[in-house]
């Protein structure tokens, strides 16, 4: 029997834990699923279904998770399982050329403004650190601009002021990356064009490209300030060097073109991931023709990957392009948002817990601090302590968050209006553990 209230019986995904402890390093195969930012135990997974997940113990909760971002049709939504299904049944892995591989090329060049080549690979890790390679083969300079607190993968080139994960367990950098390649990357404050004008006039003949999720989703969701993504887009022509997007996140999630959609704003090179897989591993990137065919077979810049254009993750990531390209897909999962958000917004002013609520699309972060948060400062200075009792508060009423307060929670079109509801009395209760 399934467990309601306040305190969920988790016994078995503690055995799990116990036993996982003795076999994977800190008990996960990604830091975050670890849950020791908030203090409570991560429940285990067997199955989702819609909008809900249920764990081992048989507690099911509506999932703010979704995988990280990819599930926006929802779990096991029936046009993915059964494309993935007859995919499977063909093979699952060629290591050669697949129609669907063009296919799936096809729609993202239709649908994302800066790309006219695309390339497929296995992760969004791989397609940044793939950008960035091309990006100093391309200009022949050595160094790449990023953003405090953001996070674009493990690639050492990233692990400086980064977000997510390492901002979750208060690591700063990362050993094993040589000081000689830290010194390669320039992190800048988010949301501030000044800094980055001045790195220009510093640094511009060394900086190969400026990597930026035009809507921060690794420090919490944190939008861009106005002018912000055009003033990167000017700084970059006027140094010579590419604007990288990191859309892995954004990507088919906050619009039907990703971000570059949304803003306005059209960078050299495009990293896509997670939507494009419907929760299958993938990542991709691309951009204009002329950079893109730089890449081998046809150009002199080297990247690979046995595994690159899976089917299975192709077949999938086509179903869910298909049922996002419905008309009024986007229109409806926005006005869910945003009828939640604003909702929460009134929730914790009533109860007068201090909270900044964050939206930029389907995805929101509620903050814990009485001040706007426009950047890393601004997301590091928020209660991660109050989040913690926040996110305990709200498992225990069934509802599944981020087990940090440095991500991005996601609606996806499984959402219902009940679901809403029913998040909404889970949070109610949840403001009065604050």
């Amino acid at each position: 029997m399934a467990q309601t209230g306040w305190e969920m019986n988790l016994t078995r995904s503690k055995q799990l834990m116990g036993q996982a402890l003795g076999l994977i390093p800190g008990g996960v195969n990604s830091p975050v699923r670890a849950a020791r930012a908030v203090g409570g135990d991560p429940p285990f997974i067997v199955r989702g279904q819609g909008a809900r997940v249920t764990d081992v113990d048989g507690n099911t909760y509506l999932d703010y998770v979704a995988s990280w971002g990819p599930l926006i049709c929802g779990h096991a939504h029936p046009e993915v399982v059964e494309a993935v299904t007859r995919a499977a049944a063909d093979g699952t892995s060629f290591g050669a050329p697949t129609e669907a591989e063009v296919t799936l090329a096809q729609k993202i060049v239709d649908r994302v403004p800066g790309v006219d080549l695309v390339r497929l690979v296995n992760s969004g890790t791989e397609a940044t650190m793939s950008a960035v390679r091309l990006a100093r083969g391309v200009t022949g300079r050595p160094k790449i601009v990023k953003f405090d607190g953001a996070y674009h993968g493990h690639a050492d080139s990233f692990l400086v002021a980064a977000g997510s994960g390492l901002a979750t367990l208060g690591i700063p950098s990362s050993p094993g990356v040589p000081e000689a390649l830290t010194k390669l990357s320039v992190s800048l404050p988010y949301n501030d064009p000044d800094a980055v004008g001045r790195a220009v006039d510093q640094f511009g003949h060394q900086i190969a490209a400026v990597i930026v999720e035009p809507v921060a989703g690794n420090m919490g969701v944190i939008g861009p300030a106005d002018g912000f993504l055009p003033g990167l887009r000017r700084l970059c022509d006027r140094a010579g060097s590419l604007l990288i997007f990191d859309e892995v996140i954004t990507g088919f999630r906050v619009a039907r073109g990703g971000a570059q959609e949304r803003y306005g704003v059209t960078p050299d090179l495009t990293c896509l991931g997670k939507i494009i897989g419907g929760g299958l591993p993938v990542g991709a990137y691309g951009g204009r023709a002329e950079l893109m065919n730089r890449l081998a077979p046809v150009g002199d810049v080297y990247q690979a990957g046995t595994l690159s254009g899976n089917p299975l993750a192709v077949a999938a990531g086509l179903a869910v392009l298909e049922i996002t390209s419905r008309p009024g897909f986007y229109e409806s999962l926005e006005d869910v948002t945003a009828g939640l958000c604003r909702e929460l917004r009134r929730i914790f002013e009533a109860a007068g817990v201090p909270a900044t609520l964050n939206r930029v699309g389907s995805m929101f972060t509620v903050f814990f601090t009485d001040t706007a948060v426009i950047d890393w400062r601004g997301a590091a200075g928020a209660d991660a302590g109050r989040y913690a009792k926040y996110w305990r508060a709200m498992l225990g009423a069934g509802v599944y968050l981020a087990p940090s307060a440095y991500e991005a929670a996601f609606v996806g079109a499984a959402h219902t209006p009940a679901d809403v509801e029913q998040t909404l009395d889970a949070a109610r209760k949840a403001v009065s553990a604050l």
